[in-house]
């Protein structure tokens, strides 16, 4: 028999917590929030999430439909706590988890599990007792399914796939040539053609052809050099202590077509974030590179709003993606029936998800996506293949959503599309900083 999980203490999680990262205890407010249908108090079950504006209300309206018994269910009694998005988030989470003040289910991104199942953070999910309401892992793509395990043993339940897709204005599209004959962008197929795209788009516009914003942003150059690298076929590995095993021509390659994409004339190269959604919002570009969150804002721009995965253009399908999902956070001696209650809660909110859909995430419950409401909602329902071909952040606990390897990844692809380096030496600097983390100790391994 295997030694148990040895699980960190509060005094360990605490103290990697805080070396050198003070900002990161600084949660925000928190904000209890039980359901108009709940009661707070000892029987209301516990759940903590980081959904804040739109998302936060759509949160709010599938957890009222699920306490008021929804489709005839029993209902529940619910406390939700909303904490602020970032690092904090995640450290408040380990160390409820540490210190025996967690909640009975929680919100985390699956891109940020393996930080927290092998430290013995959150507690697997009892795949027969899902099933008892009706959730199985055939309900969800292999691609998204695969990263919910550690050591074989599922730890998270994925509630979407929020992927980084391309937006376009289909007239402009129309215009440039870029439409099938259903009036849905065309598959492009090859580098070559994306570039294309790009003046046809210009040209079509008058303005810009595809926008892009990263400068000093976080994480937008890694999430659309991974998409781009994950489709050379190459491996990005990074094993514990190093080297990082990354084919260094492939991505060079990648890097290559960023800087030939975004070169600063037919598509500008030096936009930050709000300021590319701005441009593509009031028109003066023709195609946008965002993640599909950003939806119910250009919605509201006017213009004839397509949407489509990220275009292949290397030799594989594969897509940018990341899942807010349900887990368990660690409980010493959890309640039974509360256990039961919080699996049950799980498949309640999951069913729920076409309203979740509404802000632009794909259901990560395949059943929803089945639903003529679902093939309804447009353009949602002209990316939700992306969850067939999703790829997530490499599996280690410095990796994932909001974290620093993703930073560290960016500033060297920044330098490159503003021509302040080269593609091979972005790629060795890449290589590098993987290289740091990889000598690192997990704080909670």
């Amino acid at each position: 028999m295997s030694d148990p999980v040895r699980r960190p203490s509060r005094r360990r999680i605490l103290r990697h917590a805080m070396a050198g990262a003070g900002a990161l205890l600084a949660a925000g407010p928190l904000s209890g929030c039980a359901s108009p249908a709940s009661a707070s108090g000892a029987s209301a079950l516990s759940v903590w999430d980081l959904f804040q504006g739109g998302d936060g209300m759509l949160m709010d309206d599938m957890i009222e439909a699920v306490s008021k018994g929804a489709g005839g269910a029993e209902g529940f009694e619910i406390d939700r706590t909303i904490l602020d998005w970032g690092p904090s988030y995640y450290t408040k989470l380990a160390m409820s988890a540490a210190g025996g003040r967690a909640s009975d289910v929680a919100a985390m991104h699956l891109s940020r599990l393996a930080g927290y199942a092998p430290g013995g953070l959150v507690d697997a999910f009892d795949l027969d007792l899902l099933a008892e309401y009706g959730v199985t892992e055939k309900d969800f793509t292999p691609a998204v399914w695969a990263r919910t395990r550690h050591e074989g043993t599922v730890y998270a339940i994925p509630l979407d796939v929020h992927p980084f897709i391309v937006f376009y204005d289909k007239k402009a599209a129309e215009r440039a040539g870029l439409l099938d004959a259903a009036g849905e962008l065309a598959p492009m197929g090859s580098p070559e053609a994306l570039l294309e795209a790009g003046k046809a788009l210009a040209e079509a516009t008058g303005e810009s052809g595809i926008l892009f914003g990263h400068v000093t942003d976080t994480a937008q150059n890694w999430r659309l050099f991974a998409g781009l690298y994950a489709q050379t076929g190459a491996a990005f590995d990074l094993p514990d202590g190093g080297p990082p095993e990354i084919d260094v021509d492939a991505a060079v390659r990648v890097v290559t077509l960023m800087t030939r994409l975004f070169d600063g004339k037919t598509n500008p190269s030096n936009l930050d974030y709000n300021g590319a959604l701005a441009a593509f919002s009031s028109g003066r570009g023709g195609m946008a590179m965002l993640g599909e969150w950003e939806l119910p804002t250009l919605k509201k721009s006017g213009m004839e709003l397509g949407a489509a995965p990220f275009p292949q253009v290397f030799e594989k399908p594969a897509v940018y993606t990341d899942s807010h999902s349900f887990v368990l956070p660690h409980q010493d001696s959890p309640d039974p029936a509360r256990r039961r209650e919080a699996h049950r809660y799980v498949a309640q909110i999951l069913a729920q998800s076409l309203t979740w859909a509404s802000a632009g995430h794909i259901p990560a419950y395949q059943p929803v996506l089945a639903e003529p409401e679902y093939a309804a909602l447009d353009p949602q329902s002209s990316y939700a293949d992306a969850a067939e071909v999703a790829v997530l952040d490499p599996p280690n606990w410095f990796a994932g959503a909001g974290s620093n390897f993703q930073n560290r990844m960016c500033q060297p692809l920044q330098s490159a599309l503003l021509g302040d380096t080269t593609p091979e030496k972005a790629v060795r600097q890449m290589v590098r900083e993987a290289d740091t983390l990889l000598r690192q100790p997990n704080p909670v391994a």
